[in-house]
């Protein structure tokens, strides 16, 4: 599938993130103009590997820039929805820069995203402190602290930079956070005097965000929106509280860039053929013995922006029937199936009984959720290493009947398969 020239392709995480979507972008970049970011910020993480004509292999980390910019003709917006750190947007250029990815030239950001200050960041770590044993497991990188903001209207976006008022408004917004959490150390005029002086070297990137994405529309561009965190950390759709700050469904997409529902023509879910998640919250799925360490083990399973070690378990087809209800997947890309080449057989969750009844959809209380009791459907493994295979019919026939029970459970295609963590290792079934 490459990008629709008359429209907009979406790439989305499809249970809690680190489904490896930066893989798929960088794919299916190749064939686009313009790859864009419409939510999130440098909590992000996608990591990519690329193998040169040598056999070298370089790694790329992503965090707030979209992936889609290893591929050298893409253009990269950050659309109205993403909240920007500005220091570590520049960390992040620069060191790509030095790995040889030439990358300033092609990117712009909306003039309408909210900034993330050096005080958001202090907040988070206070908030999480405050919240004890209910810890939600933030990055610290004060990504809802600056949605926080933004949502009592008090946010400061990209464009107030350049406003006169902006020393007043920032000094304002500083105290009210001291009022809040006391007062903390912070040097109110030294990041002042720091961020005038990134406004300069940012001036260049700066676009109306919303026009910029319609004239893209209107002149045919194929646009690939690379999706960050995923449906089950949604604010709204997610395992609430235990979430990011932004809307990282489907609707994100719209609200985050500025286009209109029908520019949609393409919606490609990434699930990992088994679950993940990182931080705190329910995880009905999760192993808690030799086969949630092998998991981790084998599937080297650590966040690419904390380091932290990611929680691990069975694939959850609750979880994923109710994200393709939310999101409308088009097909999916089922990665890292070559992490479960070891087992004799493997379980897969096809439905949630609490007191015996099994239940419709996926709970919202978490007291409810924690309650469940998950009913699997075992499958036989196939034992055999798949790394190298290249093309889908050299799959073992029990690998293939796990990729068909998924797609007859969901009633969506599985279009993408990985079977290993470099950019070539990736099946195309279609």
């Amino acid at each position: 599938m490459a990008p629709s020239p008359e429209g907009v392709s979406v790439v989305l995480g499809a249970q809690w993130g680190d489904e490896g979507k930066g893989k798929l972008v960088d794919i299916l970049a190749a064939e686009a103009d313009i790859c864009a970011r419409c939510a999130g910020g440098n909590n992000a993480g996608h990591t990519i590997v690329v193998k040169n004509a040598k056999g070298e292999k370089t790694t790329y980390a992503f965090n707030l820039l979209p992936s889609g910019l290893i591929n050298p003709t893409v253009t990269a917006f950050i659309g109205s929805g993403v909240v920007v750190h500005v220091p570590s947007l520049f960390n992040e250029l620069d060191t790509l820069e030095r790995k040889g990815l030439k990358v300033s030239d092609r990117l712009f950001i909306s003039d309408r995203a909210h900034l993330v200050m050096g005080f958001h960041q202090i907040v988070d770590g206070l908030k999480e402190i405050e919240l004890g044993g209910s810890s939600i497991g933030t990055t610290k990188k004060g990504i809802g602290p600056a949605y926080s903001s933004k949502a009592s209207r008090s946010g400061l976006r990209v464009h107030h930079l350049y406003d006169p008022s902006f020393p007043a408004k920032f000094r304002k917004l500083v105290e009210g956070r001291f009022k809040r959490y006391g007062h903390f150390e912070f040097d109110t005029e030294g990041e002042i005097e720091m961020y005038l002086a990134f406004a300069e070297r940012l001036r260049p990137y700066i676009v109306d965000g919303p026009t910029y994405m319609h004239k893209a529309l209107q002149s045919g561009k194929r646009i690939l929106v690379e999706g960050a965190n995923a449906l089950m950390l949604d604010i709204d759709y997610g395992t609430y509280p235990f979430v990011t700050s932004s809307a990282t469904s489907i609707g994100g997409v719209v609200t985050g860039l500025g286009i209109p529902p029908f520019a949609i023509k393409k919606v490609v879910g990434v699930i990992k053929a088994y679950t993940t998640r990182v931080g705190g919250g329910p995880f009905p799925t999760e192993q808690f013995d030799t086969i949630g360490e092998t998991l981790q083990e084998v599937g080297a399973e650590y966040g690419t922006v904390t380091g932290r070690r990611r929680r691990c378990g069975w694939l959850d087809l609750v979880v994923m029937k109710y994200s393709t209800m939310i999101n409308g997947y088009t097909s999916l890309n089922l990665t890292k199936l070559d992490v479960l080449d070891g087992f004799e057989e493997i379980k897969v969750a096809t439905g949630y009984k609490i007191d015996g009844v099994e239940i419709d959809g996926f709970p919202a209380d978490l007291d409810r959720l924690v309650r469940v009791e998950v009913q699997y459907t075992t499958l036989p493994g196939w034992k055999t290493d798949i790394s190298g295979f290249t093309q889908y019919d050299q799959l073992p026939e029990n690998a293939k009947k796990y990729i068909k029970f998924i797609e007859d459970y969901l009633n969506v295609k599985v279009q993408y398969v990985g079977v290993g963590p470099g950019r070539e290792q990736n099946l195309i079934l279609f």
